[in-house]
């Protein structure tokens, strides 16, 4: 048997996990023939190929991003593009195709299997988001790495008595940060999912300047005034028809100082979060992932997607979790809410 893998989407702390566990279960226990296909989807559009075996995956667990490359192309918005890649895929013998993305690449994976292509799939992306999966893996990374910059923050928030404003990934969801702000010490959280009153953001802050403590508020960059809409680069869209995102921060921090004639600077963690080692869990997670993706292309499982619930790794149809989102659940954030101002 002769599989396909490949890594869509933005790059995340554990693809290069998954990819060893692959390769290490797949050639030792099933005697299977990998290829890695280069830069996510344009790999099978275009048919570019690298060797994928044991001794390429030698030393890589601990790597951060992948070994295989990414993008973010779609092939479904080229005309022909899956007529393409199946193309491509029957060129090269590929008898299964394991895909490693988010929703983007797991959406294409989804109508690829719909139009004949026998493709199992892995969630990944730090911003934990991908329906029907408890966890995914690169979002412990990027937590911790947030958590650590907050923990840094405060002390020179504090020397200057001044506000910080730390924007954190999260175009459409508030996972990241929910999570790094809670254990962070954050004074102020906002999140994509629920629309913030700007004057009761203004609130917290100067209820902290009143008790001689300086504020930190972490903000999602998806996040949104009520009212408003998301803070933009510019209208340029990507493949996948996503808005670039950029900015929330900065129009915050300048709205909080001219409120509450305070001081307030911005600290965009951006690309830091998703780059470098991945985490113990991180590292756990994806090596799961990979051994039970494989386990479903022995199988003939075809059209899955891996998840964990709970302790267990067990397949959901990915027609079930395409075109859908995790989001926080308004409880849950009303449950830490105590911690504001």
């Amino acid at each position: 048997m002769r599989v396909g893998v490949l890594t869509g989407g933005g790059d995340c702390p554990g693809l290069n996990a998954v990819i060893r566990s692959v390769v290490r279960k797949g050639v030792q226990d099933h005697s299977i023939d990998f290829i890695g296909f280069k830069d996510g989807w344009r790999g099978p559009l275009e048919g570019l190929t690298v060797p994928l075996d044991v001794p390429a995956v030698r030393g890589i667990l601990p790597r951060g991003g992948t070994v295989l490359g990414s993008s973010r192309t779609n092939p479904l918005s080229v005309e022909g593009g899956t007529e393409r890649v199946r193309a491509n895929l029957e060129r090269l013998g590929i008898d299964a195709l394991i895909a490693i993305g988010g929703e983007d690449t797991l959406g294409v994976a989804a109508e690829l299997y719909r139009r004949g292509v026998r493709v199992v799939g892995v969630p990944k992306t730090i911003d934990n988001d991908v329906d029907g999966t408890d966890y995914t893996f690169g979002f412990d990374t990027a937590v911790n790495i947030d958590t650590e910059a907050i923990d840094r923050l405060h002390t020179t928030a504090e020397s200057h008595m001044r506000t910080l404003v730390v924007e954190v990934m999260g175009r459409h969801t508030g996972w990241i940060a929910l999570h790094s702000g809670i254990a962070g010490g954050a004074n102020a959280i906002l999140i994509p999912e629920l629309p913030f009153d700007i004057e009761e953001v203004c609130g917290w802050v100067e209820s902290r300047f009143r008790i001689k403590y300086a504020p930190i508020v972490v903000v999602a960059e998806g996040a949104t005034p009520k009212g408003g809409r998301p803070v933009v680069k510019d209208e340029s869209l990507d493949a996948f028809g996503h808005i670039r995102l950029s900015g929330i921060g900065d129009w915050l921090a300048a709205e909080i100082e001219h409120r509450t004639r305070k001081e307030a600077r911005t600290v965009v963690l951006g690309h830091i979060q998703r780059g470098g080692t991945p985490s113990a869990y991180d590292r756990w997670l994806a090596t799961r992932f990979g051994l039970h993706a494989v386990g479903a292309v022995v199988d003939g499982d075809f059209g899955k997607m891996v998840a964990v619930h709970g302790r267990r790794i067990e397949r959901v149809p990915l027609a079930d979790v395409a075109g859908k989102l995790k989001t926080v659940d308004p409880e849950v954030y009303r449950e830490v809410d105590v911690f504001f101002g």
